[in-house]
């Protein structure tokens, strides 16, 4: 009779705990039912405000109708201007534009200066000011944008925040930027 091979108690024990750790990973990843975990919505967001912004130059106005209902002024930075003006539709790093905007006001003087009802100006500020920051690598799981929002000098919270990258997700093309330069 050939003699018997002993199994090291150390590697039973490696083993074991190998599994349970197999198990453990797979059941977080799969859940009960063997479904996959739903895909989280990536987020890429800002905390500060960039400094200078309302220096910067305009790119263009905008009118916002329905829900929204604003007037707004889309302001960049030098970098993400010469973009605009090069109109290729991509945005380097260190990019970086700016949303205000305000509620859509008539003008009773200028009314009165014109002798009818037409005119409007910006009235409060209207839905915070909103910034997206190009940075391809911090911000590679959302098109290498970076996105905030902030009402009274405070961030938004972080759920607000992730809705804008799958809104502006619909402007694929235009490297996730609506604006177009105003010439």
């Amino acid at each position: 009779m050939a003699p018997s091979k002993r199994v090291s108690p150390w590697l039973i024990t490696g083993i074991a705990v190998a599994t349970a750790a197999a198990l453990a990973l797979a059941f977080l990843r799969f859940g009960v039912q063997g479904a996959t975990a739903p895909a989280a919505v990536p987020t890429a967001t800002v905390d500060t405000i960039p400094e200078g912004y309302r220096e910067w130059t305009l790119v263009s106005v905008a009118r916002e109708e329905g829900s929204i209902d604003d007037i707004r002024g889309i302001l960049g930075n030098d970098i993400a201007v010469k973009a605009f003006r090069e109109g290729n539709g991509a945005f380097p790093d260190g990019s970086i534009i700016a949303r205000l905007a305000w509620s859509l006001e008539p003008s009773e003087a200028n009314n009165a200066a014109f002798g009818k009802a037409q005119s409007f100006v910006a009235g409060a500020p209207k839905n915070g000011v909103q910034f997206m920051i190009k940075d391809s690598k911090r911000f590679a799981s959302t098109g290498g944008w970076g996105f905030s929002q902030f009402n009274d000098g405070k961030a938004v919270s972080e759920e607000m925040r992730a809705t804008c990258f799958p809104c502006h997700a619909a402007a694929q093309t235009r490297d996730l930027v609506f604006t177009h330069y105003a010439r």
